[in-house]
This record gives C-alpha cells, sequence and structure tokens, in this order.
C-alpha cells in the first residue's frame, strides 16, 4: 500500500480532529470538514456556538497544508500534517487555534522580536483493572525524577522517546514526575509555531503508543483526585534581528537581572491573570488542581526560581534567558494556551501595565499575593469574558466560541464527580 496521509487540526476541547487521505494529498492540498465541527462537545452534544453556523447550514471549512510541513508518523505507511482552516470563503477561519497563535507571533514579529518556546508537559498513566474500571498505572517504585523499570515497568517511554527521535522530535527529557504514576515530557525551544506544532503531535503520538501497551495517558489537569496536578508549563523569550535573546540582559538571569521587556511582560500576564484562566485552564478539572498552595499558577504573582509562583524569570542569562508560566493546563489547545500568554505579555509591554512586587512567600504558608484565579471554570468564564482587552487580542470570535462552550460545560459537569467527572474528558485529553 501506498502511503496514506493523515491531516488533522486540534480543535477548540483541545481534540485532534482529522482523515486519512490517499497519497495523492502528500503534495501542497488541502481537505474539507464541517465547520459546525466547533459547536460539538466531549460528549457528542452539537450546539450552535458561536461561529460554529450550526443554524445555518453546517457549512464547509477547508484545512490546507503545504508539502514541507508533511512528516513521517508513528504509524507504518502513514504520513501526518497539521493545517491551517479557512472558511467557505476561502478567508482564514477565526475560530482556528493555529490561526491565533500565526497572530500572536506576527503580533511579536511586528516589534522586531520572534517569540521562541518550550512546553513541559505533565501527565497521568492509567490502566484498566479487571473490571474494566480505569486505575493508577502499577508503578509502585515511581518517584520524582525517577527513570526506568521502577517507574515505568512496561517500559512505554522507551519507546515514545525511539519514536520521537524518527520523528525528528527534540526531546529535552522524560521522567517521573512528583506523583506515581506521573510522568513529564519536554521538548526543547523552538520558534513558537514549530513548537508548538510539534507538542500538539507529540502529545499525540504519545496517547497512542501508550495505547497499545494498555495504558491511558492522560493529560487531564487532576485525574486522580488525591494526587497532584498536570500542568502545561509554557516557557519562552524572544530572539531579535541580531539573533540574541531580547530577554536577557546578560550572562545571569533572575529578577535582579531582568530588563525592560521581561518587566513588561511580567506585568501583562499579572495584568490579565484572571482572564487568562478561562483560556488556558479550560475545563472544570482544571479546578482541582488550580488551587493555593499547589504550585500550579493559582496565585497573581511572579518570582525568581521560585515554583509556587504563576510565572518565573529563569536564573539562567543568556541565549538561555526565560520566563515561564505556569497556570496552563494541558486540557487547553496548545495553540490557543500559547497564543493567550503571549498577547498578555506583549499587552503588558504596550500599555505600560505596572509590576507588582515580587512575590516573597513560600506560597503554602505565607503569600504576598491576594488574588488568585477563580475557584471554578463558571467564574473563570465569567472573569474571561470581562477581559475585553485579551478576547480582543487572542481573537474575539474564537473567545466567544470558547466562552459559550465552557458555559455549557459547566452545566454538563455540574453534578459529576469523582470517576464520573474523571471520564467525562479521560478519553479525550
Amino acid at each position: 500500500m501506498k502511503d496514506r496521509l493523515r491531516a488533522m487540526f486540534c480543535d477548540h476541547l483541545s481534540i485532534m480532529r482529522g482523515k486519512h487521505l490517499p497519497n495523492s494529498k502528500i503534495a501542497d492540498s488541502s481537505t474539507r470538514f464541517c465547520r459546525s465541527t466547533f459547536g460539538v462537545h466531549y460528549d457528542r452534544d452539537l450546539l450552535d456556538a458561536p461561529g460554529a453556523m450550526m443554524k445555518q447550514g453546517l457549512p464547509d471549512m477547508e484545512l490546507k497544508w503545504v508539502h514541507d510541513d508533511i512528516r513521517d508518523s508513528w504509524h507504518t505507511g502513514t504520513k501526518v500534517v497539521l493545517g491551517d482552516l479557512y472558511d467557505d470563503q476561502d478567508q482564514p477561519l477565526p475560530l482556528c487555534p493555529r490561526g491565533a497563535l500565526k497572530r500572536a507571533v506576527a503580533d511579536w514579529q511586528a516589534r522586531g522580536l520572534s517569540p521562541k518556546v518550550g512546553i513541559e508537559l505533565e501527565c497521568f498513566a492509567l490502566q484498566a483493572d479487571d473490571n474494566g474500571r480505569l486505575v493508577p498505572y502499577d508503578a509502585p517504585g515511581g518517584v520524582v525524577y525517577g527513570t526506568g523499570p521502577f517507574a515505568d515497568p512496561l517500559r512505554f517511554n522507551d519507546r515514545i522517546w525511539a519514536m520521537a527521535e524518527e520523528m525528528g522530535f527534540s526531546l529535552d527529557m522524560i521522567t517521573s514526575e512528583f506523583d506515581s504514576p506521573q510522568f513529564e515530557y519536554t521538548l526543547t525551544f523552538d520558534d513558537a509555531l514549530k513548537a508548538v506544532d510539534d507538542i500538539v503531535l507529540f502529545r499525540l503520538m504519545a496517547r497512542e503508543i501508550a495505547l497499545e501497551y494498555g495504558i491511558v495517558l492522560t493529560f487531564m489537569p487532576k485525574p486522580i483526585a488525591e494526587a497532584g496536578g498536570s500542568g502545561m508549563h509554557i516557557n519562552f523569550s524572544f530572539q531579535d534581528a541580531t539573533g540574541a535573546n531580547a530577554l536577557s540582559s546578560g550572562p545571569r538571569g533572575g529578577p535582579e537581572h531582568m530588563n525592560d521587556l521581561a518587566r513588561g511582560c511580567l506585568a501583562g500576564l499579572l495584568h490579565h491573570h484572571k482572564g487568562l484562566a478561562g483560556l488556558i485552564a479550560p475545563t472544570a478539572n482544571s479546578y482541582m488542581r488550580l488551587q493555593p498552595g499547589s504550585l500550579s499558577g493559582y496565585w497573581q504573582n511572579w518570582g525568581g526560581d521560585h515554583r509556587n509562583v504563576t510565572t518565573r524569570i529563569s536564573s539562567e542569562g543568556g541565549a538561555k534567558a526565560r520566563l515561564e508560566h505556569r497556570m496552563a493546563d494541558a486540557s487547553a489547545n496548545p495553540y490557543t494556551a500559547v497564543a493567550a500568554v503571549l498577547q498578555a505579555a506583549r499587552l503588558g509591554v504596550e500599555n505600560g501595565h505596572a509590576l507588582p512586587p515580587m512575590e516573597t512567600g513560600d506560597g503554602f504558608d505565607r503569600t504576598d499575593a491576594k488574588e488568585g484565579t477563580a475557584i471554578d471554570l463558571a467564574g473563570a468564564v465569567r472573569d474571561l469574558e470581562r477581559d475585553t482587552v485579551l478576547a480582543e487580542a487572542v481573537g474575539a470570535e474564537l473567545v466567544a466560541n470558547h466562552v459559550f462552550m465552557k458555559a455549557q460545560e459547566v452545566r454538563k459537569t455540574r453534578d459529576l464527580e469523582g470517576d464520573a467527572l474523571r471520564d467525562f474528558y479521560v478519553y479525550f485529553i
């Protein structure tokens, strides 16, 4: 059989949608989908969401890609590609999350700076017991920074690593996280769009490989109530016209050495803290993770080498100078999440927001910050609606669709607890 093409996009719910297409599509090409996919919820409820055009005939949208973006897959005889969505008038679809990231990158490039991004993904491994109920993967020897068979008896992560190398992903790290069976995957810094394309495909690859071992690898923020949470930390910096790191003030990093660009970015992220939550921690389950004292990005604060603040400025300088935003989780669409963080940072630079003092508390027993995110998805959606400046920067139509779908999600998950809430999400995230 000739190689086929798996053409995909990551939708409003962070679900990968796509088609298998014939060998002739391994070229500059396109395929069509129903636009009303943007009105479909996790439970397959079809809703009249803004922009989804469910009551306007459910028209087409088109996914377009170029040949140079096609790459090898983790499945034999299959190539994979990510593309951009266009409406039936051949205009960029405002609901397209990848398009939102491209706009964010262009907004920074208009300032002479190119965003660089590195993403840390955390996840839990689950497996079915004899009754078919999902339970934590049996890795009793797992410890934080664990490696080898005690942390991963089936060694499915070895296969993920090998396949990542075959596909050309630049892995920075795979390790066990604090709770067992929790793992972290980190890819190296790259141009923002490539970095997010890579993390989207890597996440899908990891889930599909793990499934071959009987493992449901979930990037849900809190699939195990008694365990910790899983985040999607967004590290970013900017390259200037000379190729230098624009966040760097020299060989040393940290609060004592940050420049005006870093201060502006920090101020913007703090100013839009509450609104960001609705976009980058976008499920009911997110607010089981997003709590005070949980190293999760709850507080409206910043600091240096401090894991209990929301935005952390690295102590590394020079080429490695960066900011790390710790609120997001991987139930968010990675394109939307990175776009939102970059836009909030840009708004801080352009609007001259004041930067509050650095957090001095430990984040467990004492915290200077008095404001945090909302305590649940309903509150976060309201905060996002109120932050019209952030919504306009990310994309007003995309945010309107998101707000509508998440308001419906509040209703759908209101009476769900325990396994029922987990199972609403776990096979999709």
